[in-house]
């Protein structure tokens, strides 16, 4: 069994997938609506993990009470630190990355389509 977050959009969401895979370096797969800028479905691994995204029709209630968790080796910390500050622009850093009592390396965010990312070293 898998959990696999699935995100909702309103409207923004190829444009959630491009900072995501410059934050994170990867390629996500995805399918357009057909005459619209609109995402059917998108789909992005960052390490083992899947995230599926779309952008919703009207008629679905978004939610905003989710947090996306990114765990990651000593030796991914620059790399946690880049996706960090990219995922920062144009949202709002609730604790910055840096180090805690309880962690090596900790940040919190919130980026600009309302995603919140805790990234934490292992």
């Amino acid at each position: 069994m898998k959990l696999i977050p699935y995100l909702s959009f309103n409207g923004n969401c190829a444009e959630a997938v491009a900072l995501y895979e410059k934050a994170f370096g990867i390629k996500a797969d995805m399918e357009m609506q057909e005459g619209k800028k609109l995402v059917m479905h998108a789909e992005i691994k960052i390490g083992e993990s899947i995230i599926m995204m779309y952008d919703s029709p009207e008629s679905v209630i978004f939610g905003d009470n989710i947090m996306l968790t990114i765990k990651f080796d000593a030796a991914e910390k620059d790399a946690a630190a880049k996706a960090f500050n990219l995922l920062a622009q144009g949202g709002k850093v609730v604790m910055p990355f840096q180090k805690t009592e309880w962690s090596e390396c900790f940040g919190l965010l919130t980026d600009k389509f309302g995603i919140s990312w805790n990234m934490c070293q292992n």
